[in-house]
């Protein structure tokens, strides 16, 4: 299965805290998006990785994904390997998206850094023919897509383009809420974490109000490109 969009995240749940309003806004478009989580997040203060195992799954059912998958390697350890680089690349090779999506790369999660230049590395490196790789022991085909395009986790950047998630926010932050273990609970008696304040969650949609209030609508989300992007102004024109 080819996709359109393929987004590639450290940890289960931060595609949908970065983007989940965007992957919302495309798979009601009829588009196919996936996710790749890296790692399995076990090494997250709170909950195990089954129970995330199974609230990415449920996170994926609220936003209408094609696929989502993980990749298994360790948490905390997403360095750019040949090992790591090479599963990369088979998901790219395997489902030819058009478009890439990756964490920022500059982050105050580690994790989030190391993704960002692993997911770099492989976008560059899956083009090459000289790099071998098998599916399932059959030879796949070099392969590269369009564009990467970063979206925002904790630190802020300038965007390249905000996207308008007025319609899907709520979406996404059905998406989120999948994650109960991670988030707010009153009657969880685990330990408190930087994403686990109950003031979280009201900073996720102060987040979307401003940069949605930035193109002048209700929820944006916003991304980086480190390439130019073309406008087509004709279209632009015509939609007003």
């Amino acid at each position: 299965m080819n996709l359109d969009i393929l987004v590639f995240a450290a940890h289960p749940d931060d595609a949908e805290l970065s983007m989940g309003g965007t992957i919302s806004k495309l798979t009601k478009a009829g588009l196919k998006v996936g996710i790749v989580d890296l790692t399995r997040g076990e090494l997250g203060t709170r909950g195990t990785a089954e129970t995330r195992q199974r609230e990415a799954f449920n996170a994926g059912i609220t936003l209408k994904i094609a696929l989502r998958e993980n990749l298994g390697i360790p948490d905390g350890e997403i360095e750019n390997t040949k090992e790591n680089l090479m599963k990369v690349i088979i998901e790219i090779r395997k489902y030819k998206p058009k478009f890439i999506f990756a964490p920022y790369f500059n982050d105050r999660h580690p994790d989030h850094i190391d993704a960002s230049n692993l997911i770099k590395r492989a976008m560059f490196s899956t083009g090459l023919a000289k790099i071998k790789t098998f599916d399932k022991e059959v030879p796949q085909q070099y392969y590269r897509p369009v564009k990467l395009f970063y979206y925002m986790q904790t630190y802020t950047f300038d965007p390249s383009f905000i996207v308008d998630i007025s319609d899907t926010f709520d979406q996404k932050m059905k998406a989120v809420e999948s994650y109960s273990s991670q988030f707010y609970d009153p009657k969880s008696k685990e330990p408190e974490t930087f994403i686990s304040k109950p003031e979280f969650l009201n900073y996720i949609k102060s987040r979307a109000e401003f940069y949605g209030f930035l193109i002048n609508k209700t929820f944006g989300e916003p991304f980086f490109c480190e390439e130019k992007i073309e406008l087509d102004l004709v279209n632009l024109i015509n939609k007003y």
